[in-house]
């Protein structure tokens, strides 16, 4: 969800990386594999190197208003207090009715995301070279239907 990160005392940097770097991130789940944004192995994590990075300081009294889908990381620079307030901004049928601090995907990505991973599950039935092929328009034509040509 949107939310805003309010900082009441101390300090921290925030790193944000946009959706579209989500290729660049290394994710599991909703976590980047890369611990160390500051200094990654890039010999291990190759194209994190290509993600955007957009980085601030919070003090006692700033705000930042992180937009839904960012990835973000906050790293404590000294002891201090934050809150978050996040809210919701889509139908209320697309979130999960047990979701109460907005951390679930949207219903119907959820669902989609289970259904790539029964097609998965169904490829891998094939020889691999099959598998990659028809994997490889599987991909063309996700992006071909679901890509946003506004972003690029």
């Amino acid at each position: 969800m949107d939310n805003f990160l309010i900082q009441v005392t101390g300090k921290k940097r925030v790193v944000l990386f946009s959706p579209r770097d989500a290729q660049y991130l290394y994710l599991s789940g909703t976590k980047s594999e890369v611990l160390n944004i500051d200094n990654p192995d890039l010999a291990k994590y190759p194209l994190f190197s290509k993600a955007r990075r957009y980085e601030c300081s919070l003090e006692a009294g700033d705000v930042l208003f992180i937009p839904a889908l960012w990835f973000h990381n906050v790293i404590s620079e000294e002891f201090g207090v934050g809150v978050n307030i996040f809210w919701k901004h889509l139908p209320s049928e697309c979130y999960d009715k047990t979701d109460t601090y907005g951390n679930k995907d949207p219903i119907a990505a959820s669902r989609a995301a289970q259904i790539l991973d029964r097609a998965l599950k169904t490829l891998a039935e094939l020889p691999e070279e099959y598998r990659d092929f028809y994997a490889r328009q599987m991909v063309l034509h996700i992006q071909d239907k679901a890509y946003s040509k506004n972003f690029e």
